[in-house]
């Protein structure tokens, strides 16, 4: 699984090709990426509001930050393409993931141009220490070999999201998992929250 808005894309097309044929044969779609490609117009020619689902990542809104621990286009070049896509009518989804409060301008944040929010909190690993620069001892809960914040730090942290008619937590501590799906995610069986034709 890897983005599939890469810039090679605007060589070979190979997403756009597949997107035509998942729209020939009626097949649905989720499409996450980092990219501001998939506004272009020749996809938004080419994408059906009845099956596709898009998700932006958005990891920071600092343009400055993002560029010093990932290869992707920058945050507001990303946050114009989920305000277009969203103004043409598209299921599309801030995907803030993963959510870093210290990453976060909250202000642009919250008056991002779309109704749909998906939040990931960090989960860190020895791996993720090496991404970034950050003070882990909060994260103290220990699930599936990683290390969590706590509900009521996440909790604390949601509040702070106030720009969306509909939030949803992608979570995987399991006790987490069932606080977001009953009072919090908008779609009980899919915490994507696609929207359902």
């Amino acid at each position: 699984m890897t983005d599939c808005f890469q810039p090679i894309e605007k060589k070979y097309k190979v997403t756009y090709n597949t997107i035509k044929l998942l729209n020939k044969y009626g097949i649905g779609y989720l499409i996450v990426t980092k990219s501001n490609l998939i506004a272009d117009d020749e996809y938004i020619k080419i994408l059906d509001k009845k099956l596709a689902h898009i998700q932006i990542t958005i990891t920071t809104t600092q343009d400055d930050l993002s560029l010093t621990y990932e290869k992707a286009t920058v945050p507001s070049k990303r946050i114009e393409a989920i305000e277009k896509l969203q103004e043409h009518g598209f299921d599309v989804q801030v995907r803030l993931s993963p959510f870093i409060e210290q990453y976060i301008d909250f202000d642009i944040l919250n008056n991002i141009k779309c109704d749909k929010i998906l939040i990931e909190f960090l989960r860190v690993n020895s791996w993720i220490k090496r991404w970034f620069d950050l003070d882990y001892s909060k994260y103290t809960l220990k699930q599936s070999g990683y290390c969590h914040l706590q509900l009521k730090d996440k909790i604390k942290m949601l509040k702070k999201i106030t720009g969306f008619e509909e939030v949803t937590i992608c979570e995987d501590v399991s006790n987490h998992y069932l606080y977001w799906k009953r009072n919090v995610n908008v779609n009980k069986d899919d915490c994507c929250n696609l929207r359902k034709e």
